[in-house]
């Protein structure tokens, strides 16, 4: 069950790699993230004298805190993880270029994990991309879900992925490319 993701993450980098790893907490940090008073929004991931440290992740106390404990909401917290995957993940992030981002804070078995990532930064450009895709996407199953009909068409034109499919429905004709749509005659009459 998930806790919080970091949605931000996937929006700045390429996940390549997905690695889950244990947290050493303190009790106080263990209710405060069973009553979700966590944030993973600016929190990162470092390599630091041969271990895994998780810096930046805001844990919020709660206000019923035992007056002896005074707790630091953004403390480094250790990462624990089998020395191979230790090892992989230095070399991959020392000598390949990577990074490791935080990606979900979740329970296994009682445990509270946190499943990181080795990733590469998105450019601007790979950014828009991938937030135009996401909308045709969407588009699609929209369309889709209010039975538009759809008809393969080769593109002669090639102009991108959004021509490929043609959509015949009248509802839509007036979006398609317009070299879509002069390879086509008309589009044909739905009899429904």
């Amino acid at each position: 069950m998930s806790i919080i993701q970091n949605k931000k993450a996937y929006h700045d980098f390429f996940i390549e790699e997905k690695f889950e790893a244990g947290m050493v907490l303190e009790g106080w940090e263990v209710k405060s993230i069973r009553a979700g008073r966590v944030q993973l929004k600016e929190s990162y991931v470092i390599v630091k004298q041969g271990a895994i440290w998780l810096i930046g992740c805001h844990i919020s106390p709660l206000p019923t805190a035992s007056t002896h404990v005074h707790p630091d909401p953004t403390r480094i917290r250790k990462l624990l993880l089998k020395a191979n995957q230790v090892e992989k993940l230095i070399g991959k992030v020392e000598r390949s270029g990577y990074t490791l981002a935080a990606l979900d804070l979740h329970y296994r078995n009682g445990w509270i994990k946190l499943e990181m990532g080795l990733a590469k930064g998105k450019k601007q450009h790979d950014k828009r991309e991938t937030e135009k895709n996401r909308e045709w996407e969407r588009e699609k199953q929209r369309l889709m879900k209010h039975n538009v009909a759809w008809t393969a068409l080769a593109c002669p034109s090639a102009c991108g992925p959004r021509a490929a499919w043609c959509c015949w429905a009248c509802c839509c004709w007036a979006r398609a490319a317009p070299a879509c749509r002069s390879a086509a005659a008309a589009p044909p009459i739905n009899p429904d």
